[in-house]
């Protein structure tokens, strides 16, 4: 599947809520792996875990490719001029504003 940019742009905002709960949900699997933690114990770490593997798999059935995991960075395939790239957002950006040719990878992160 290839992305335009407007399309990368409307998936990554429908799925905002998903990555806002992969966010906080990793850091409580990081939490409850280090162990004592208010969160629970054992059982909840594998919930956790069980819960994360599921909201990775939301963001790849959309044709995403879950490139990074912390930080989160999300690469969509696209043509730019008849280039193969990856749009690409990194957890912090604001909007997808960055590509690499898809031969490049991050280190070649471009802005749109």
């Amino acid at each position: 599947m290839l992305f335009t940019v407007d399309e990368a742009r409307q998936v990554l905002a429908s799925l905002r809520p998903v990555l806002a709960e992969l966010i906080a949900l990793r850091a409580d699997a990081a939490e409850l792996a280090a162990g004592g933690s208010r969160l629970g114990g054992l059982p909840e770490l594998k919930a956790a875990q069980a819960r994360l593997d599921e909201l990775m798999t939301t963001v790849q059935s959309h044709g995403v490719e879950l490139k990074g995991f912390a930080p989160l960075l999300l690469d969509f395939p696209a043509t730019l001029d008849g280039v193969d790239v990856l749009l690409c957002w990194l957890e912090g950006d604001a909007e997808l504003g960055w590509y690499h040719r898809a031969d490049l990878g991050f280190a070649g992160r471009r802005p749109l």
